[in-house]
């Protein structure tokens, strides 16, 4: 009988016709010598040829030996030898037991032969309900929920009882696909059972309810638990981090630290993962302790992630000691060191460390690019890429989408083009991040002829972004009215986000469009988006500029917070409007509130001063920048107090004033001092200002 012979088929035709053909036979002939045999080469390792002994005997061997030899080849994925122990069964026992024909059809599913079990099963002339448990099982674990499901259906309406075994199968496979509605179905069976005390159902039904995103249910099934048991506390954990809700994940971590459950490695992990995501710094030097105080430091997986959350948080110097610990140094663990480094601006320490690699891969190489990136350091940045086009064959698509970074940052469309036709010679052209990494580089240096022509070669991937990153593109070159007809085209195509409105509500307030900006407004309101801080601030710069002063304020009212830059859009629209009294207003308003002032909320109010006349409440607070705001004035608000004093005739002031700035005044400064000068007939230093810009 051959190897490879259809299990099924071949108890098919032994049900019809018991009438094997005899083998070829060895010596010696004695079953129980021969069952020795076997026995002695199993417990010697040597599966393969403990099978081939009983293959080619003509004799039936004990059950308990077959029973045996399916658990061993279940263990070791030996496909070969449990066709070969399933044959020889079916071919030398009339009847062969049910449970060794369970045990057949779970090494098939174990093995990953899902057809052969399957084939075997609806052939069985009789099941039980380990047949029906063996063969959800090998669906459930094959990765076939809905056929696993479909089977556990049709159990059910057979009245076939299931057990634990059944049912955690069942509540897999419902977590596989989402189905909710039959998880409770099968919750409901589970209390009809009397099964509600077993933990490991229990868990299952707070694995299936959190993999579902229904929380509140997985919860509350977890406090049903009388006694969880670590890998109860693992699934709580771990669906709370995959929900986003990182906090509640360490927080039912603590829980089970406190009732003194000793968590497994994947918890720590899980634990450290939701430390880092929300830079809980205390919280994971915490669980480090618990890390050394459970000796379980040694556990790569519970390393890389302490070593991970250091890195995530910022804290270098304590990642830099877990790296450093022996067996800590493998690639994945090189590649988050040198990308922290990175991340963090000590790109110097980041390529030593990188250059120490033993191995890197194309992250790695990506990790350090981005730090070049991220701090502008665009000459660093193009020898590295030369660098790691020579010495590396690997590139992803995060790596040209890197590359065309730096051309934008070093406005050199050339090198673009010829990444654009890298590109399209390996492959990577119809990769959406790498598409909208070009259109960004064609944009934003300044060619929008390639940009549009890319967009709409890019016609059957595009999607919002690549809407956003052509309309900024034009936006940012001033050709706003553009900006506004790309906008209204890209409603029929995709769902604009509120960064596509901060870019238009920019362009509407750079060429005074107060009605399409009302528009954007409106279309906003309408369709529910949020108007957070960052929107809020567009549309008060968008209203002042337009001369809507009162729509503007109004926006600002209805802010239930307001950071700085938005403070600083109304403090600059009140001067765009010539109302330097409410400029000044709003200043004592924000600093009632604890808003701290940057230089461009000084500017803000110098500008006022200027507007309203106040020349000692200027000079005033010019001086107090330094000493109450410690904010060192900048070229504008010098600019500023000149015109103040200039404008209205503070000519000594405005004399002593420019001979005492810190660095030499500009042609700008020195053009408005000549101008007030003149107007105001202080001839003295009308010369002066006369002879230095001759000077220059």
């Amino acid at each position: 009988m051959g190897v490879n012979v259809n299990a099924a088929s071949v108890l098919n035709r032994l049900l019809h016709n018991n009438t094997p053909k005899p083998s070829k036979t060895l010596l010696p002939t004695n079953a129980k010598s021969l069952t020795n045999s076997i026995v002695a080469d199993l417990n010697s390792g040597h599966l393969r040829k403990a099978v081939s002994v009983l293959f080619n005997s003509p004799i039936p061997f004990p059950f308990s030996l077959y029973a045996r030899l399916f658990q061993l080849c279940s263990s070791k994925h030996a496909i070969v030898e449990a066709r070969k122990v399933e044959s020889h069964l079916v071919s030398f026992s009339p009847t062969p037991p049910i449970f060794l024909l369970n045990r057949a059809i779970e090494t098939y599913g174990k093995c990953g032969c899902l057809e052969d079990a399957r084939e075997l099963f609806d052939e069985m002339p009789q099941r039980d309900g380990g047949s029906w448990n063996a063969i959800i099982t090998a669906y459930a674990q094959g990765g076939c929920a809905e056929k696993a499901l479909c089977l556990f259906l049709c159990m059910n309406r057979l009245g076939v009882s299931g057990n634990e075994i059944t049912f955690a199968s069942a509540l897999g496979s419902c977590g596989a696909v989402l189905a909710l509605v039959l998880s409770r179905q099968i919750h409901g069976l589970i209390v009809k059972c009397g099964l509600s005390g077993n933990v490991i159902l229990e868990s299952s039904l707070v694995d299936v309810y959190g993999k579902c995103r229904v929380m509140s249910d997985a919860r509350r099934m977890f406090y049903e638990i009388q006694k969880p048991n670590a890998v109860s506390w693992n699934v709580i954990v771990r669906r709370y981090l995959d929900m986003g809700q990182e906090r509640e994940a360490v927080f039912m971590f603590f829980e089970m630290v406190r009732v003194n459950v000793k968590p497994l490695c994947f918890t720590v992990s899980n634990s450290l993962v939701a430390c880092s995501r929300i830079s809980a710094v205390k919280e994971g030097i915490q669980i480090h302790g618990l890390i050394i105080k459970t000796n379980i430091e040694e556990y790569e997986v519970v390393l890389s992630s302490l070593m991970d959350m250091y890195v995530k948080c910022r804290d270098l110097e304590n990642a830099r000691r877990i790296f450093d610990m022996p067996r800590s140094k493998n690639l994945i663990n090189w590649t988050a060191m040198v990308s922290g480094y990175a991340i963090d601006g000590r790109t110097r320490e980041a390529r030593e460390l990188f250059n120490e690699m033993p191995e890197r891969n194309v992250i790695s190489w990506n990790a350090m690019l981005v730090g070049y990136i991220r701090f502008f350091q665009w000459e660093e940045a193009l020898d590295f890429v030369f660098l790691m086009r020579k010495q590396s064959k690997d590139i992803d698509y995060v790596t040209l989408g890197l590359i065309l970074n730096v051309c934008t940052g070093l406005w050199d469309v050339e090198l673009g083009k010829q990444v654009h036709g890298f590109s399209y010679r390996h492959g990577f052209y119809s990769n959406l991040f790498v598409g909208n990494a070009l259109l960004d580089m064609y944009g934003k240096c300044g060619n929008l002829i390639s940009a549009r022509v890319w967009f709409y070669q890019m016609s059957h991937w595009r999607d919002r972004v690549s809407w956003n990153a052509l309309l900024t593109s034009h936006a940012r070159h001033g050709l706003s009215e553009e900006a506004m007809t790309i906008f209204w085209e890209m409603q029929g195509e995709t769902t604009p986000s509120k960064y596509t409105f901060g870019t238009l509500l920019a362009a509407c307030a750079n060429i005074f469009a107060l009605e399409p900006g009302r528009q954007i407004h409106g279309f906003m309101m309408r369709n529910g988006y949020e108007i957070d801080v960052v929107i809020r601030g567009a549309l008060v710069d968008m209203y002042s500029k337009c001369r809507c002063l009162e729509y503007a304020i109004k926006v600002f009212k209805e802010a239930t917070s307001r950071d700085l830059i938005l403070w600083n859009s109304m403090v600059l629209g009140c001067c765009h409007n010539k109302r330097g009294e409410d400029v000044l207003e709003l200043f004592g308003l924000m600093e009632k509130e604890g808003v701290k002032p940057d230089h461009i909320t000084l500017q803000g109010i110098l500008l006022a001063c200027i507007c309203e006349g106040r020349v000692e409440l200027g000079r005033q607070y010019f001086n107090s920048m330094s000493t109450k705001f410690c904010i060192i004035p900048r070229l504008e608000h010098y600019e500023c107090m000149i015109e103040l004093f200039g404008r209205y005739g503070f000519m000594d002031e405005l004399e002593d004033f420019v001979k005492t700035m810190p660095f030499e005044p500009t042609v700008q400064m020195l053009t408005k001092v000549f101008d007030a000068c003149r107007e105001h007939r202080h001839l003295k230093l009308g010369e002066w200002a006369a002879n230095r810009l001759n000077e220059i």
